[in-house]
């Protein structure tokens, strides 16, 4: 690993892309032959997909979906994708939008009323979806479901469409400021809202961020595709460069992923970080090396002070479990602790911090290869704009900025100022040297170490109305979610009756919004002049 930590001039060695079909078509170009995607199917057989081979089944579905109706006239059609990680989640995706259509992820661990809500409130008039997914959608038009173990023959009717001289779908014109993205976030207001991006928006983001760093080799992909950061980081950030990106299954096959696939880097939230920081040290102390280690690693660090990088050699046991040849990680979505960084870095492994949210497309800053600064989210990507507020709010604005939430003109005119500054809710600055510093929310909005954002008052709003809540605050501590209940004086004490409340209150929802704790109360929380608790108080009594 090269040993350098200034500044630098910017990355030039891509060329600008306007859309998803522009990236797809330079790919395809530029890089026919050469692996873009690669899993392992059912019988665990690895499959290969070429740049070439991707951008030619795009346009097979994308031709068999204008046959059915769906080809952009007077207005864009909205269609979902919902499903697993998976090749065919990829290829409606981008058969959606690189035919001019709005395509709308949802998380597939949503329960159905949360699915149906999203499916109506972005007009969403068909949608791609694996099989086991399927009863989530059964209010709609069973001919509208598409599902996604048929893809194969879909596929093969488009590419006949073709062949008999049907190519609309090669004239499809993306046009810049048309949505290409409606990406569901959540929010403070307690449901999430739809994040409208356009293909400026998609364009600028992939052509800007790449300026700041640069993939020099392959990924293992283990974010959910729903989730901006996975998908358009994780995934098409990778396609731009032309890395081969491994599709994994699901939590289970990361390890063994990770072992055959050998990535040079990685995109993770600080939840995983923490594990397989969790994991090295617990393997150090089942081989009682857990002090061998330490004054490796101290050793290390002395010699790396005077241009001597010996760590592949002295922490080869370490870097086994994620191949041997990870160099990187990118890491977003959430709040991670220098010290893990630090770690890492000891062993081999840079970790640099990104920051952006789904609503910027998604990243607005990152910390360099080369040029990084520990405890920072790195420096703003070209063409972004920074400001901090008086109350220290910090605020972005740039051409990768959504054109707002859907059907939400109020929502939106709260977020984004008339001269396009987007309130971000964070409270932070950047340095002389242009390194962002976050120091805290300036809203409530629970981040977790998984990236995913839960609304406190979501939750709150359906404990509240029990018979047995008197007043409630919901917060995080230490990583896990807490009620914390002040009871109806018939309640006082029963533990045993919110138990179950909480597990009521739990199941339908995905795991990451579960309620982990319940704390109750023998006083009321302490409010203000107006009566309102005090937040900043949480878990205090």
């Amino acid at each position: 690993m090269k040993i350098k930590n200034k500044k630098y001039d910017l990355y030039e060695t891509l060329q600008p892309v306007k859309n998803f079909k522009d990236l797809v078509s330079m790919r395809a170009e530029l890089s026919s032959d050469k692996v873009a995607f690669s899993y392992n199917n059912e019988s665990d057989t690895k499959i290969k997909k070429t740049f070439g081979q991707v951008a030619k089944e795009v346009n097979c579905l994308g031709t068999w979906l204008f046959k059915q109706g769906y080809k952009v006239e007077n207005s864009q059609h909205h269609i979902a994708v919902l499903g697993d990680n998976s090749y065919n989640w990829l290829l409606s995706f981008l058969s959606i939008t690189n035919g001019g259509n709005v395509a709308v992820p949802i998380d597939k661990d949503l329960s159905e009323s949360e699915v149906m809500r999203i499916v109506k409130k972005a007009d969403v008039e068909a949608i791609f979806i694996d099989d086991s997914k399927k009863d989530l959608v059964k209010e709609m038009p069973q001919d509208k479901v598409f599902l996604m173990s048929e893809l194969a023959t879909l596929v093969a009717e488009g590419q006949d469409l073709i062949n008999k001289g049907f190519k609309d779908y090669f004239a499809a014109d993306p046009k810049d400021e048309d949505d290409c993205i409606i990406i569901f976030t959540s929010g403070t207001s307690g449901q999430s809202k739809g994040a409208e991006l356009t293909n400026r928006n998609i364009g600028s983001e992939l052509t800007l961020t790449v300026k700041n760093f640069i993939l020099e080799g392959n990924t293992v992909a283990v974010l959910p595709f729903h989730h901006a950061f996975g998908l358009i980081v994780g995934i098409f950030m990778v396609y731009y460069y032309g890395q081969e990106t491994f599709i994994n299954k699901n939590l289970r096959t990361i390890s063994k992923a990770l072992v055959t696939e050998k990535p040079h880097t990685m995109f993770l939230v600080p939840l995983f970080v923490e594990a397989f920081h969790k994991q090295i040290w617990r393997a150090a102390d089942k081989q009682k090396s857990t002090a061998k280690l330490k004054a490796a690693m101290t050793l290390s660090d002395q010699m790396l002070k005077t241009g001597l990088d010996l760590r592949e050699k002295f922490f080869a046991s370490v870097l086994t479990p994620f191949g041997k040849n990870l160099k990187y990680i990118i890491c977003g979505g959430a709040a991670l602790d220098p010290f893990y960084v630090k770690e890492f870095r000891s062993w081999g492994i840079e970790i640099l911090n990104g920051y952006g949210m789904t609503e910027c497309s998604p990243v607005v800053s990152v910390n360099r290869n080369l040029h990084h600064k520990d405890g920072t989210v790195g420096l703003g990507i070209p063409e972004a704009e920074f400001m901090t507020a008086e109350d220290e709010e910090l605020l972005v604005r740039g051409p990768f900025l959504m054109k707002g939430y859907y059907k939400d003109p109020e929502i939106t005119a709260e977020a984004i100022t008339e001269d396009g500054w987007y309130h971000t809710g964070d409270l932070g600055h950047l340095d002389s040297e242009g390194f962002i510093h976050l120091t805290g929310r300036k809203k409530n909005l629970i981040i977790l170490s998984t990236g995913e954002n839960i609304s406190p008052e979501e939750l709150e709003g359906d404990i509240s109305i029990d018979e047995g809540v008197n007043e409630v605050l919901v917060y995080e501590d230490n990583g896990q979610i807490v009620a914390e209940i002040f009871p109806e004086e018939a309640f006082m004490g029963n533990a045993t009756y919110f138990d179950k409340l909480i597990k009521k209150i739990n199941h339908p929802r995905p795991a990451y919004k579960h309620i982990t704790e319940v704390r109750l109360r023998e006083e009321e929380f302490p409010k203000n002049s107006t009566h309102k608790i005090l937040r900043k108080n949480w878990g205090k009594k």
